[in-house]
């Protein structure tokens, strides 16, 4: 089975956002996988060891994204890609969807893997966006997935429900919170990933240039929520408590 994980470098769940000059700050920052494409990951490494095949992980971005890329081979995969984004300016989810596609164009796959969403933008529009672009059947955020005879049975979260969903091979499907528990990089395998393959690709290898993968969205703002107030205790009579509460429900947040 030849299968393919689109991962993404996003920030530590645990840095605290900072906004400076109408951009989010990188400065000191930690990043790590996306974690919705770890489940991915780990449910690759599944489906080769019970199937057989190879992984590729593949994720568009800065040199600095290797080391992201050589963590997911130390958890199993088998091959990673870093296509180089650094000279595309107003980049957005039509340029990953974009490189994406010209890299799969020429590629034999079974199926293709990745993350519900990114926990930085979280729009969800990367593999819906490559599955059209492929012309394959696209299933989101999936809890269980089976493979067999050239198909695949999964079961996808749908708010509080399960719906169960079969397409034909091949197929992108996005994972969710559930469908499994992400390994751990073991020591041997840290020190086997950095024998593994890394091959990193120019716009100029896939045949596109800058203005074939512009992005087509334009910030207009960025600025953070703003400061949660101190709660406000009510005091004295019920009574006067619920005249407070309506008066500061009408003229202070304007909800009634």
């Amino acid at each position: 089975m030849n299968i393919y994980v689109i991962m993404k470098r996003t920030f530590d769940t645990e840095e605290k956002i900072a906004v400076e000059n109408g951009k989010i700050s990188d400065d000191g920052v930690e990043y790590i996988i996306n974690p919705y494409d770890e489940y991915a990951i780990e449910e690759a490494i599944q489906l080769r060891d019970k199937h057989g095949g190879e992984i590729t992980v593949v994720s568009i971005g800065d040199e600095e994204t290797e080391k992201e890329l050589r963590t997911a081979l130390a958890m199993g995969c088998d091959k990673a890609v870093l296509i180089n984004n650094e000279d595309v300016e107003d980049y957005d989810q039509v340029s990953t969807a974009s490189i994406l596609a010209k890299f799969f164009e020429d590629k034999e796959f079974d199926i293709i893997l990745g993350g519900n969403v990114s926990v930085d933008n979280g729009t969800g529009q990367i593999a819906p966006r490559l599955a059209d672009k492929l012309g394959i059947a696209h299933i989101a955020t999936i809890v269980n997935l089976e493979v067999a005879e050239g198909k695949a049975t999964a079961e996808r979260d749908v708010e509080g429900d399960i719906e169960i969903i079969e397409a034909s091979l091949p197929l992108l499907v996005t994972a969710q919170q559930g469908l499994n528990e992400p390994r751990y990089p073991s020591l041997p395998g840290i020190m086997k990933a950095k024998k593994k393959p890394l091959e990193v690709l120019e716009l100029d290898d896939l045949d596109l240039d800058e203005d074939d993968v512009e992005g087509q969205t334009e910030v207009i703002d960025v600025f953070l929520p703003p400061k949660k107030e101190a709660g406000r205790i009510l005091e004295g009579e019920l009574e006067d408590q619920v005249k407070e509460l309506v008066n500061s429900l009408r003229s202070e947040a304007k909800v009634i």
